[in-house]
């Protein structure tokens, strides 16, 4: 076992942050959730350079994985597959589930200062951090939370069919354009929603939700190391690429979402085993639309959806503000363009898939220290050598 990183200069102690981006004040975070418009997109780069001087968002990590492949990975990711060799390490598999642990206890924390909600550390955390966008489909994972507070309402743990689910804890952030009144409607319900949830004491043990305000670096600073399950869940065919799920992979958070962007190259990675993939495909979706669509068909066929989108109906969420979400339901019922309605079950059925998963310590932390070990190809590193060796026909040259 190799002792801690020599850091030869500073760009090789910049690199540690290659675990998570470090803070540059109060930076807007769209880069690190799939920007676009005036932020420029990572395209693959992993890393988040400073000028004022880097700090380790997960010093924990970083240093657990020092200790036990030595610190080159450091500036050579690529490094990080050497993982592979410690897998069935039980000792090693405990040590990351504590390092994960305390990033969970440090995220609490700093939500019961701000939110004043108490959040378990030992409660699935599910996190989807990204721009408030349509497409993103923040309102298909705030439906299925409303379906999941519907059930753990009306239902005890020990009646749930299949088995408990594990509690979980529904993590959301993100800004929305200045202008986009509907993404700002969907921030408004999940805020209501998240309020009605923790408010219950009915749920409190197995559920809970909050939508961190002002997310930006030093926000997800907080998020990223803390996150078990990363929620990429755009319509498949509307991602260019995504860099935010490359993130929470190289923090330890295996991936629920749609065949679409960079979650491809995730699944390809890590294996389908170590993902929860579901949904329409692109082509399903091209099709699905030349049919002609109908949202009210998918909707008559869930109950669970139609009961959500019911409940939203009732004013439960904004007793004082009656049909201030009509116009956000009128879409979903009657066009829906994102297909929403269609994915719905499919959604549900893999969050269920991975609550289950979850409830295999050593199993998830596995699939965890998977992610991490495959993370490295998606470093700007790697992508700068590949063009140099197959487009530009240049050696590289030590400086």
């Amino acid at each position: 076992m190799k002792e801690s990183a020599k850091w030869r200069s500073g760009r090789d102690l910049e690199r540690v942050v290659a675990i998570l981006p470090s803070s540059r004040g109060g930076k807007s975070a769209d880069s690190l959730g799939d920007d676009e418009g005036v932020a420029a997109e990572d395209d693959g780069d992993v890393m988040v350079p400073t000028h004022e001087g880097p700090t380790v968002a997960n010093p924990g990590l970083s240093l657990a994985l020092t200790r036990r492949i030595g610190g080159d990975w450091v500036s050579d990711l690529g490094a990080l597959r050497r993982l592979h060799d410690v897998a069935g390490d039980s000792g090693f598999l405990l040590e990351l589930a504590q390092v994960k642990r305390e990033n969970k206890q440090r995220l609490a924390a700093h939500v019961k200062e701000l939110l004043g909600v108490e959040l378990s550390s030992e409660a699935m955390f599910i996190v989807q951090i990204k721009r408030m966008h349509e497409y993103k489909r923040q309102l298909l994972n705030c439906l299925y939370l409303i379906s999941e507070y519907q059930r753990c309402r009306s239902l005890h743990r020990e009646q749930v069919q299949q088995g408990p689910l594990p509690s979980r804890v529904f993590i959301f952030a993100g800004k929305a354009a200045p202008g986009y009144l509907r993404a700002k409607l969907i921030i408004k319900l999940i805020n209501e929603v998240a309020a009605v949830v923790n408010a219950d004491s009915r749920v409190q043990h197995e559920l809970r939700a909050v939508l961190l305000p002002n997310y930006d670096v030093s926000l997800a600073e907080l998020i990223l190391p803390a996150a078990d399950l990363s929620v990429q869940i755009s319509l498949a065919g509307t991602e260019a690429s995504g860099t935010g799920n490359m993130k929470l992979m190289m923090n330890g958070a295996l991936t629920i979402g749609t065949r679409d962007g960079a979650n491809i190259e995730i699944e390809e990675a890590v294996g389908s085993a170590a993902c929860f993939s579901f949904g329409l495909r692109t082509e399903e979706v091209v099709e699905l639309r030349r049919a002609g669509y109908d949202p009210s068909s998918s909707i008559a066929k869930s109950p669970r959806l139609r009961s959500a989108i019911e409940l939203i109906e009732s004013g439960l969420f904004a007793p004082n503000e009656p049909g201030i979400f009509k116009e956000l339901l009128d879409s979903l019922r009657h066009a829906d363009p994102y297909l929403i309605c269609a994915d719905f079950e499919a959604y549900a059925e893999a969050q269920e898939q991975a609550a289950r998963r979850y409830q295999q310590p050593d199993a998830w932390q596995r699939d965890s220290l998977a992610n991490i070990a495959q993370s490295g190809a998606f470093s700007s590193d790697r992508a700068i050598r590949q063009y140099a060796d197959e487009i530009w026909a240049v050696s590289s040259v030590r400086v």
